[in-house]
């Protein structure tokens, strides 16, 4: 054996030893695993290097080294990518995805698993095709996606068996275990939990051991066996402090506080909580931090102590301010506060003198600015991260087996919900504001009905209701129509119908009422068979932010923008909305619209698709998810780009390099999208009349008169990848598109 075969041993024996002993001593295995790096760079392997980074990335992002962990992990891709060892690069994303989930991160994490699942499942790796799902789980279970996060588990158990690896199976058992225990299956849930901790005696695990015993101490603290309970969380931390396991450390910590304060010792509790909030701090644990400091406010305000609860709560609310549901909640309670200070501002203008309409005059305009500067940071803010999530589902769809699309299809309903109150909030103003107009366009009308019905008639059937559908034969296929406002208005009504209908049916018809040489009048009825409405409340229904008394006990209200946006989109339509009602039977919602016939619209075809290939274009965008979707989806069509970070940037790039279009992000630190498209077209470079579109999720880019003449069209995020298709397609096929729109609205 030569020395060269004896050193790559020894490494791989490195390696196989560090990976072994991970379960008892984390800190001997980052020892070993740097070693065999030390030995892997003097051979100048690329694969051992590789392998070494990526072993020691895993035990630095179990020890909450997050910084190492993506460090390493990065540096571990480049030297896989030299041998072109997909799965060297899965397992390194494996680990990056295992820092961004443990970070809050937790929609960038499971971008990174699925990639790494779509590999594993291509190579056959069942062990880590199970570790993936299983990460995936958990993901989808800190999301409040329980369903999809049981078939994760399953999946998990499932490729463990095949591979008969009892410690993955196990591994799976422990989250499942407290599922079901949050379901209220307790017998179920001792029994997995049990099974579990029998596998990792028998594997001799004993970090997976810690895990299990955790998790059967939960089952235990549920049915006040509390002596055995504390055993369990004791022993179990114990462990995870020899391994170095911060995470762990932590979550030991909260649970055996709740125990604490269960068995009356409120002191020990506080200590415990002290303790996983330190943790928590140093390592950046922010789910953990946050879920901690909620538990001490509880505790301060049980005992009466106002000012030390109250701080807990502050601190709760600054963490929790972090995850993007509370955002949204923030930005509805700031807008309410901003609607309800100018609706007493406008009561009070009837009581002033003539003397004080001057000065009122001055603060209506600063709040309008103070509004105007809200919605639009609010519009930038929580629609960015929304383009990321919406455009990744669209990108994994592709690519995803139908097991995959179920998880998806979930995903995706979440972010639809939220960009639909997000939505909401945002057409309310514009519509409060008289600056929302009809832009109509030929599609083919039956479809989009068609297509509303698909949208929610999977809401109806949870319920045990059907969603009917019916077009009279007079109707013809296709007219000129604003598809976004009056897909708004007939689905704020189904949803509705659909929420307060317990059993029966909702029914969706069209029928004509006028028949001419150009244009038809449209009957629409929206007919359900719930709880129908109180006279008394019929005349209140459509304001804004009204909720009426017989939804205040039910679980979903909504923001009682809905029936207001509903009545104010068909005003823009120059019509009118009617209800006929009867408590206990139901209700129909009427209205008519006038429409003129047009030819279908032109459909994409593979002549367009074509034009699009081998051109290239710069990307302005700060956000990386963005970027990375963005790139991924260009190159897809043929499209290269080069991707910058800032305004300034993309102005150097317009000097050096011709591209067929530019993208610009409009928000963007050092020079926003604005100020750096009215350099590049006022100074002479080589993108001076480069066609440009203002990439933005800010509502109120386009009303930005002096900088909107700039840009060739504004694609609102989240993006959709048909809008996008449509507006580069119409820069370059020479074909007639005319009735293809590229200056997009949300």
């Amino acid at each position: 054996m030569n020395k060269d075969t004896q050193s790559t041993k020894e490494v791989i024996e490195l390696l196989d030893k560090a990976y072994a002993l991970r379960g008892e001593n984390m800190h001997h295995s980052i020892e070993l695993a740097q070693e065999a790096l030390k030995k892997s760079r003097i051979l100048n392997d690329s694969s051992l290097i590789g392998s070494s980074l990526s072993k020691l990335a895993l035990f630095h992002m179990v020890s909450a080294d997050n910084q190492k962990a993506i460090e390493m992990s990065e540096e571990a891709i480049t030297h896989f990518k030299k041998d072109n060892d997909e799965l060297g690069i899965a397992k390194a994303k494996y680990n990056i995805a295992g820092v961004y989930y443990k970070t809050n991160n937790y929609h960038l994490g499971m971008f990174h698993l699925i990639d790494c699942l779509t590999i594993f499942r291509k190579h056959d790796d069942k062990h880590n095709e199970s570790r993936t799902h299983k990460t995936l789980g958990t993901i989808y279970e800190v999301l409040g996606d329980q369903e999809s996060a049981i078939l994760a588990y399953k999946n998990a158990i499932t490729c463990a068996k095949d591979v008969s690896d009892k410690n993955l199976e196990s591994n799976a058992y422990n989250p499942l275990s407290g599922i079901l225990l949050k379901r209220g299956e307790i017998k179920e849930a001792l029994e997995i939990i049990e099974l579990s901790v029998a596998i990792k005696i028998e594997t001799k695990d004993r970090r997976g051991y810690a895990f299990a015993i955790y998790g059967r101490a939960k089952v235990l603290t549920y049915l006040e066996r509390y002596d055995e309970a504390l055993k369990d969380f004791e022993e179990a931390l114990a462990i995870h402090e020899e391994v170095g396991d911060q995470f762990a450390i932590a979550m030991c910590h909260n649970k055996m506080a709740k125990l604490f304060i269960k068995i009356g010792k409120r002191e020990m509790a506080k200590e415990c909580l002290l303790a996983a909030i330190d943790i928590s701090t140093k390592n950046n644990l922010s789910i953990m931090k946050y879920k901690c400091y909620h538990f001490m406010y509880t505790i301060y305000k049980e005992e009466g102590n106002a000012a030390i609860s109250l701080q807990y709560l502050e601190n709760y609310i600054q963490e929790k301010d972090a995850a993007l549901n509370s955002q949204t909640l923030k930005v509805i309670e700031n807008y309410e506060r901003i609607s309800k200070i100018q609706s007493k501002e406008n009561e009070a203008k009837l009581e002033r003198q003539k003397a004080e309409i001057a000065a009122k005059q001055e603060r209506a305009e600063q709040e309008a600015s103070m509004k105007q500067n809200f919605l639009s940071a609010m519009s930038h803010e929580i629609r960015t991260p929304l383009n990321a999530v919406t455009s990744i589902i669209s990108l994994l769809r592709e690519r995803s087996d139908e097991e995959e699309k179920k998880l998806l299809t979930s995903l995706r309903f979440s972010a639809n919900h939220l960009m639909h109150i997000i939505n909401d909030i945002l057409d309310f103003s514009k519509l409060e504001s008289n600056k929302m107009d009809l832009e109509k366009h030929p599609v083919k009308f039956k479809e989009v009905l068609c297509n509303i019905q698909q949208t929610y008639v999977s809401l109806a059937e949870d319920k045990g209701i059907t969603l009917d559908l019916n077009i009279a034969d007079t109707v013809a296929n296709s007219y000129e129509i604003d598809e976004t406002k009056l897909f708004q208005i007939i689905g704020n009504l189904v949803s509705n119908a659909i929420k307060f209908t317990e059993k029966g049916a909702v029914e969706i018809s069209v029928d004509t009422t006028t028949i001419g040489k150009e244009n038809d009048r449209l009957l629409f009825k929206v007919k359900d068979t719930g709880i129908g409405i109180p006279a008394a409340e019929k005349e209140k229904l459509f304001e804004s932010f009204y909720m009426p008394k017989s939804i205040m006990t039910r679980n979903d209200g909504g923001t009682g923008l809905g029936l207001s946006i509903v009545k104010k989109l068909i005003e823009l339509h120059g019509s009118t909305i009617s209800i006929d009602s009867v408590e206990g039977e139901g209700s129909v919602f009427k209205f008519e619209l006038e429409f003129k016939k047009s030819e279908a619209p032109v459909h994409m075809d593979k002549e367009m698709f074509k034009s699009l290939q081998n051109k290239t274009a710069i990307l302005a965008e700060d956000n990386e998810i963005n970027a990375l979707v963005m790139r991924q989806l260009l190159n897809k069509w043929g499209i290269s780009i080069k991707r910058v970070k800032n305004g300034k940037q993309a102005i150097v790039q317009a000097h050096e390099f011709k591209v067929d279009f530019i993208l610009m992000d409009i928000h963007m630190p050092e020079m926003n999208g604005f100020d750096a498209t009215r350099i590049i077209r006022s100074t002479e470079n080589l993108n001076q009349h480069t066609p440009i579109f203002a990439l933005t999720a800010d509502v109120t880019s386009a009303n930005k008169d002096e900088f909107a003449d700039l840009f060739d069209g504004f694609l609102w995020k989240p993006i959709e990848m048909q809008r996008l298709f449509d507006a580069l397609t119409k820069l370059y096929s020479e074909k007639d598109i005319s009735n293809t729109r590229f200056i997009d609205t949300k």
